[in-house]
């Protein structure tokens, strides 16, 4: 099919967390605006409100996401939602740390859950079909696919996968079209309560750890208003690991101490998020958005402001350009090459975090960081994820950041032979 889709074309959006809300809602205002109104369906299985289900996530959404929302889905950015504003990070590595100031406008940490779901009554709202089910099956056809669901089976000239990492739905795809899922990391993540005064002591800042462990990539400790939400990731993080973070000296300095009547239970929870693009993330009558199509800032970072970016290329891409996979590869894939070349840059971090980045080297950094504002500004983006990570690499090989390394070394390696 060439052109974009026409007057009462049939979408049906596999998810219905930031991805498939930001397709749908666009979808709709956009197609609005062209004057050729669409039927748009969004299938989810997960029931948000209440909290009966959860999208595992830190939960802390930045800029430029409040502007995306307002202005290319006409939805205001759920301020009321706000569980505190954070504004800087302090970065443990090495055994050294460092306080990372943050300049602009502050992130908002709120509870994924409720994010999720006030986008998806934002969608029912605006009159969005949304079917409280799961995809059982999918067929392709010249003419159209069809979604089989738990309830009923759905017709349609596209469908868009906006379904996570979620292995079940991946593989419909895997076994009706080329799609193959990307590669991810796990984390574990647990809440801790301290208290209303011990969490005002706290602040509005992060804390970011590279505990230069084999199988933990980073950790954080982030503040949620009331509580605090610990998290960790590695390729296999698992539930003694998270018990091994929070015994670590360097993170128990950092949580304050439980009230003397609370017995503290910790309960863990589980996600992943990907770290590599998916494989043909795009096809004829299909595309991939947010997570299922691996379309992040590797390593970590503003995954829900990616899902909501990706989700709106791809409703422009299929009201504009159509619904081929010419089309998607020209258009859809084109207009995220922002995401896609910054993930070499990403790996390239990622490695040296995990196999260059021995403690000594690591507290050689925080030391040089600490006389040299261009090189806090560039640990700033790399852990806040602010900025794109060859951004980050060009700031820190400038040659003023290059000769403040040098210096700390220089200094550290007279240290040593004294």
């Amino acid at each position: 099919m060439t052109g974009g889709l026409q007057t009462n074309g049939k979408v049906v959006i596999i998810g219905g967390g930031p991805a498939g809300t930001a397709c749908a809602l666009a979808l709709q205002r956009k197609a609005a605006a062209l004057g050729r109104p669409l039927k748009i369906t969004v299938v989810e299985g997960k029931q948000f409100q209440n909290e009966q289900h959860y999208n595992q996530c830190a939960g802390v959404l930045s800029p430029p996401l409040p502007e995306l929302l307002e202005q290319e889905l006409g939805v205001p950015f759920p301020y009321h939602l706000s569980r505190g504003e954070i504004t800087d990070y302090v970065l443990h590595a090495g055994g050294g740390t460092i306080l990372l100031r943050g300049e602009g406008e502050p992130s908002t940490a709120l509870r994924r859950v409720q994010f999720d779901a006030y986008m998806l009554e934002q969608t029912r709202q605006r009159g969005i079909e949304v079917l409280p089910a799961r995809a059982m099956e999918i067929e392709f056809h010249a003419d159209g696919v069809l979604i089989y669901t738990e309830n009923r089976s759905l017709r349609a000239d596209v469908v868009v996968g906006a379904f996570g990492l979620d292995e079940g739905t991946a593989a419909l795809f895997q076994r009706r079209s080329n799609y193959r899922p990307p590669r991810a990391l796990h984390s574990i993540v647990t809440k801790y309560h301290p208290g209303e005064a011990a969490m005002a002591a706290f602040g509005n800042r992060i804390h970011a750890f590279l505990p230069h462990h084999p199988h933990i990539e980073f950790g954080a400790v982030t503040p949620k208003g009331n509580h605090l939400t610990i998290n960790i990731a590695g390729a296999n993080v698992d539930s003694d690991l998270m018990a091994y973070f929070l015994q670590r000296p360097d993170v128990r300095a950092v949580l304050p101490p439980a009230p003397p009547d609370q017995n503290e239970q910790w309960h863990f929870f589980r996600g992943r998020f990907p770290y590599t693009q998916a494989g043909h993330f795009y096809g004829d009558r299909y595309v991939m958005i947010g997570d299922a199509a691996g379309l992040v800032r590797t390593f970590k970072g503003k995954g829900v402001t990616s899902a909501v970016l990706t989700g709106i290329r791809a409703a422009e891409t299929i009201l504009q350009h159509g619904i081929s996979r010419q089309a998607f590869h020209a258009h859809y894939r084109a207009a995220n090459q922002d995401i896609l070349r910054d993930m070499p840059y990403g790996h390239l971090i990622r490695f040296f975090t995990i196999y260059m980045g021995k403690p000594w080297l690591w507290k050689v950094i925080l030391q040089a960081a600490e006389k040299n504002e261009a090189l806090q500004r560039a640990l700033y983006n790399a852990v806040s994820a602010h900025a794109p990570y060859r951004e980050v690499l060009r700031h820190t090989l400038k040659p003023a950041v290059m000769l403040a390394l040098a210096q700390q070394f220089i200094q550290r390696e007279r240290g040593l032979h004294r």
